[in-house]
């Protein structure tokens, strides 16, 4: 497995991230198939929240992992707080709440990584920043990161914060690269100019902030797989031209897609199917040349000024 730098942390983590939003979905016996099956492949860093399952998804992946101190020292955890029904809460006594149970349920001491899951515009940074030094003080996190924030959130948080932050977890695939389409047409009038984001992605490198893509084989928000999709017939023939050369699957090219760029993304593969799992690992070793990486950009349906 290839491993990078994750932010400032210290920490050395896989290059793919595996998500567990969906192993609540899976039976005893299958969890552990697939849990036991990403320690082999040396995916070890798993990504969780409080609302995946509703808390099941993380106890799931407990006892899928025979969860012990030995086991414990083998794995990275990371998990998101901050939604509730109808709302969002970044305030002290629900971060503090929410780690709590996360810790409960995950059946350790410890998370190596808390994010703060989509930003609460009734956030007070002040709070943040007092949970976040409980939390570190006392050994229950040990690094913090965010998910789906702009630069300036960032920036807000981190007048007070007394940790840095060393994650954001955004939305980003060939078929969903907004981020890096504003990046290219710098200077234009059309609608691939309009930045969404406040260059999210040149703010976290420039701040040493790993970016996480969450959802990289999908289109839209959670409109459907791109990979084999009919509406992108030009990208999957680009994606079965590339993965032949290499001798690989789409899934992986589409992965080496997002591990070809140099800001060292991260991304986190949400399947729970161990064969896919492998694929997505398979990009490690996968470097794709400029000119394939900007064919498999324009090839759905993105372009170039």
């Amino acid at each position: 497995m290839k491993l990078i730098p994750l932010g400032t942390s210290g920490l050395s983590v896989p290059a793919v991230a595996v998500g567990c939003m969906r192993l609540a979905a899976l039976d005893d016996a299958r969890a552990e198939t697939f849990v036991q099956r990403a320690l082999e492949l040396g995916a070890n860093f798993f990504d969780h929240a409080d609302i995946y399952g509703g808390g099941e998804s993380e106890r799931r992946f407990a006892k899928a992992v025979h969860m012990s101190p030995a086991v414990r020292e083998k794995l990275i955890l990371q998990s998101k707080c901050g939604i509730r029904p109808g709302r969002y809460d970044f305030s002290k006594e629900h971060i503090l709440a929410s780690v709590d149970g996360i810790l409960e349920r995950l059946q350790t001491d410890y998370l190596d990584v808390l994010l703060l899951h989509r930003p609460d515009m009734l956030v007070e940074p002040e709070e943040v920043a007092e949970a976040f030094e409980i939390l570190k003080s006392n050994g229950k996190v040990r690094h913090f990161g965010v998910s789906n924030m702009n630069p300036m959130q960032i920036e807000l948080l981190k007048k007070y914060l007394p940790v840095p932050i060393v994650a954001n977890q955004l939305q980003l695939s060939i078929a969903h690269a907004e981020m890096m389409t504003a990046g290219i047409h710098v200077n234009m009038t059309d609608a691939g100019s309009v930045d969404h984001d406040g260059s999210v992605l040149d703010y976290c490198r420039l701040h040493d902030i790993t970016v996480q893509p969450w959802s990289p084989f999908q289109y839209g928000f959670f409109e459907g797989v791109f990979i084999g999709s009919d509406k992108y017939p030009a990208l999957n023939a680009k994606l079965t031209e590339i993965a032949a050369k290499y001798g690989v699957s789409e899934t992986t090219v589409a992965a080496a897609w997002l591990l070809r760029h140099p800001a060292k993304l991260q991304p986190v593969c949400g399947t729970t199917n161990p064969q896919r799992l492998a694929e997505c690992v398979a990009a490690c070793d996968v470097t794709l040349t400029r000119e394939e990486w900007y064919e498999l950009y324009l090839s759905a349906g993105n372009i170039l000024p």
